[in-house]
């Protein structure tokens, strides 16, 4: 098999949680904004997009470079050995953009970079004339950033988030990876009770539990890679039986998703079911303050409303306050929550033990960490 240079990319705030997922899958990273470099050869490919929990994609960098003229760009793309990754019959579109680059110009990069892998393939699989481009797709992105070009395949297809349970949704939905991050964060395992008092279609709570079983987040869906005659079907069956048999479905969880609106409720379990967690997780339509427990240590992650409507943003400061003052009576339980309020500490009573600068899409956020009192149980 070849070794290929790889990259995971990641929303940003969140490189180092991506770059632990790689090497616990066994490979050295290095890390920058938003990407996590490593090296590894087909089953690589499969292993990352099979186990990444918190990462968007898994890219193939074919080659990088400096270019500031459209001939040094077309020539050094046509220098990369393409005939390695790309069938004669390859549907390849080109994706593109550029940043503080000479070549500021997408629509020209694009041409040009199609223009120099058309030549190079024509010249390595000896064809005159057009590429039929009716086979595998292979998805190619040219991004310039400060005059460095660099050529990446996307192996993934649909973003690594799009897990394949998600039936439903509310109107401002977390992405699954940044669920998944929340729960990373919150160090919770799953011999810790579990609640999310904001659960809406129930994504925090899903994660944690796939998290907690240990649960492959794409052993239910498929990969663009999949498809490439150089990926052989062996390999993916390989790691999804590796997925099957690290997979620990007889851990008990005690997970519970609460929502003020019923009709999330029924999105939430109707996901939860699909994930193949039916009667695993516990949903129940209640307001906050009806909140209790007699559990100790216990873990609750949420997304509080953001209040973009008028008379909302007095109400979600209310519960925030009463949020605060009735987590005082659970002194063992720690609180995580992810919210844009400017004086979310203010109004839950307390400053948070530690933040952390979030983005959920592109609302910069603030995820606020309240570590609960080690409790005296055995």
């Amino acid at each position: 098999m070849t070794t290929h240079r790889l990259l995971a990319t990641s929303a940003m705030g969140l490189e180092s949680i991506v770059a632990d997922e790689v090497k616990a899958l066994g490979y050295e990273t290095k890390t920058e904004n938003g990407k996590i470099h490593f090296e590894g050869d087909e089953r690589a490919i499969a292993r990352a997009n099979m186990w990444l929990r918190v990462s968007d994609r898994v890219k193939i960098i074919a080659g990088d470079f400096k270019a500031t003229t459209f001939d040094q760009l077309f020539e050094q793309t046509k220098a990369i050995p393409w005939e390695k990754y790309l069938p004669v019959d390859a549907a390849f579109p080109v994706q593109g953009k550029s940043v503080k680059s000479k070549l500021f110009s997408v629509p020209d990069c694009q041409a040009i970079v199609k223009k120099a892998i058309v030549e190079r393939l024509k010249l390595a699989h000896k064809r005159i004339g057009f590429l039929d481009e009716t086979g595998a797709t292979f998805k190619i992105e040219v991004s310039i950033l400060k005059d460095i070009a660099t050529i990446t395949i996307d192996t993934s297809g649909v973003g690594l988030h799009k897990r394949g349970y998600r039936l439903g949704q509310g109107e401002a939905p977390l992405k699954e990876t940044l669920a998944a991050a929340l729960v990373y964060i919150s160090k919770w395992n799953p011999n810790r009770p579990f609640v999310d008092p904001f659960c809406g279609s129930g994504t925090i709570a899903i994660e944690a539990a796939m998290i907690g079983q240990n649960l492959a987040p794409g052993y239910n869906r498929e990969f663009l890679s999949e498809d490439w005659p150089w990926m052989s079907k062996k390999i993916w069956d390989e790691v999804r039986l590796e997925a099957e048999d690290l997979a620990n479905y007889d851990q008990h969880l005690d997970i519970t998703g609460t929502d003020i609106d019923p009709r999330m409720i029924e999105v939430a379990s109707n996901n939860a079911i699909e994930a193949g967690f039916a009667d695993l997780i516990h949903w129940k339509q209640r307001q906050l303050r009806d909140f209790t427990t007699t559990s100790l240590d216990g873990v609750m992650i949420g997304n509080p409303p953001y209040g973009e409507r008028i008379g909302e943003k007095e109400d979600i400061e209310q519960m925030v306050q009463d949020m605060g003052r009735m987590m005082e009576n659970h002194p063992t339980w720690s609180v995580y929550m992810l919210s844009s309020m400017e004086k979310f500490e203010e109004h839950f009573g307390r400053r948070a033990t530690k933040k952390r600068k979030l983005f959920n899409g592109f609302i910069q956020t603030e995820f606020y960490q309240y570590w609960g009192q080690k409790s005296t149980r055995v």
